[in-house]
């Protein structure tokens, strides 16, 4: 077999760290708002979890057999809406977390929406293209008994891109016998996809870093501002930090180091982004940009800077960093990237964190938007789509604050206490059957 596909069956992960977070700044924020401790145990357990068995025939012509899951954690206020990743560290337990984390986004933001996560145990780079499809399109046969329209809508994550969702789609629809553009988000435009959504998600990191900087200059916080007097970090060049620093830089904003999981590069000046974008096209990495110098990976998270975005993975900040992050605000463009411990010592230093359920919900709103779209065969213009995400964003934002000034606690426990307001009313109107 080829070394490719190494067996990761075997290798012992810290498979609770994510759903341990996710659990533990909810109970927090669950005791500050004083909510109701039945609502409080049914929001901390999964609806439910499937793993499957995913065999397909490798390039080389033998069998190997991935692991997959798919959970589905809160669909009192609608269908289960989530992403599918690809990626070795990927388990029940983080996609459980996941799933959690995307239950608060869509109750925070005021989607029609639930909470639910997928993955498969798989480095997505070690795929040929007919690996990938294979791998995808046997996936979704196994989970199909969750998904559709009306249950249970994927979208793309970490290793999966509009293509994945293309064969999501195909395959749904090839079951049922005509096409159902509505069962996953994230497509190409030529089978219903919607404009504006591979940038939705980095826009919505910007949104909110504008509605904050607003908000901190009025409460004489700052000065700050989104413009060439600032500067930023970004960890993890990918789908979400590399729009991010195309929209930064084309507001003036100084991006000074950036890294993926290769390496890392700065030039205190101000990176070229439109050349380093141009570059990681070319080369797969940051690593070497010629515009820059190298940098330690971890150093991006430490460097003193305005605005800091982490937008790679879960727990990029936590005990063993935290003293040395200086950036004045954290953009949470990752699913949990900032620890709970880490978070109160961020907090006592005085660092604005923008959660990540509010930070990066712009991918799920405009999710929503797409399968609305797709729902009622009509299709916006790019300028209506953002128009629309900075509307639902600024409403959300407005929320997250009125909760932060109201129980005088910190960021990542406002949103959590204005997502879980709106769900655990949902809930208690609902009830518990039987």
């Amino acid at each position: 077999m080829s070394n490719r596909h190494s067996d990761l069956g075997s290798h012992l992960w810290d498979s609770s760290a994510i759903f341990r977070n996710a659990v533990t700044q909810f109970e927090q924020a669950a005791t500050i708002m004083g909510l109701d401790p039945n609502i409080k145990e049914r929001i901390k357990h999964p609806k439910r979890a499937l793993i499957v068995s995913v065999p397909i025939r490798l390039d080389d012509g033998t069998v190997k057999v991935f692991e997959g899951y798919r959970v589905q954690h809160n669909i009192t206020l609608g269908p289960g809406k989530g992403g599918i990743r690809f990626h070795p560290h990927v388990n029940l337990s983080e996609v459980a977390g996941l799933a959690m984390l995307m239950t608060m986004k869509c109750s925070l933001v005021g989607l029609p929406l639930g909470g639910a996560k997928g993955g498969i145990r798989v480095n997505a780079s070690d795929l040929s293209r007919q690996e990938a499809q294979a791998l995808t399109r046997r996936y979704t046969m196994e989970i199909s008994s969750l998904l559709g329209p009306e249950k249970d809508i994927p979208a793309p994550d970490i290793g999966t891109d509009a293509q994945n969702m293309a064969w999501v789609m195909d395959t749904y629809s090839q079951q049922k016998g005509y096409a159902v553009p509505g069962v996953v988000t994230g497509k190409p435009i030529e089978v219903g996809g919607s404009l504006g959504r591979a940038e939705s998600t980095s826009r919505g990191v910007v949104y909110t870093l504008e509605d904050s900087v607003k908000y901190l200059n009025a409460k004489g916080r700052g000065p700050f501002s989104v413009d060439s007097k600032a500067t930023a970090a970004i960890q993890g060049f990918g789908k979400v930090g590399a729009i991010a620093a195309q929209e930064l830089h084309d507001r003036g904003v100084k991006i000074i180091a950036v890294s993926d999981v290769q390496g890392a590069v700065i030039n205190q000046r101000g990176l070229d982004v439109p050349a380093l974008i141009q570059y990681t096209n070319s080369k797969g990495t940051v690593k070497g940009f010629p515009g820059a110098e190298a940098l330690p990976l971890e150093q991006v998270l430490e460097l003193a800077v305005d605005f800091l975005i982490p937008a790679a993975i879960d727990g990029a900040i936590d005990e063993h960093n935290v003293s040395r992050v200086k950036a004045r605000i954290i953009a949470e463009g990752a699913n949990g990237p900032i620890t709970a411990d880490a978070q109160k010592v961020l907090e006592e230093k005085g660092v604005f964190i923008i959660p990540d359920i509010l930070c990066n919900a712009g991918g799920v709103i405009v999710s929503y938007f797409e399968w609305e779209q797709g729902l009622q065969s009509f299709f916006w213009s790019e300028e209506e789509v953002n128009k629309r995400l900075r509307e639902v964003l600024a409403r959300a934002f407005t929320k997250v604050i009125g909760s932060y000034e109201h129980y005088r606690c910190g960021m990542k426990e406002a949103a959590l206490i204005a997502s879980t307001e709106t769900l655990s009313k949902a809930m208690l109107y609902r009830g518990l059957f039987p």
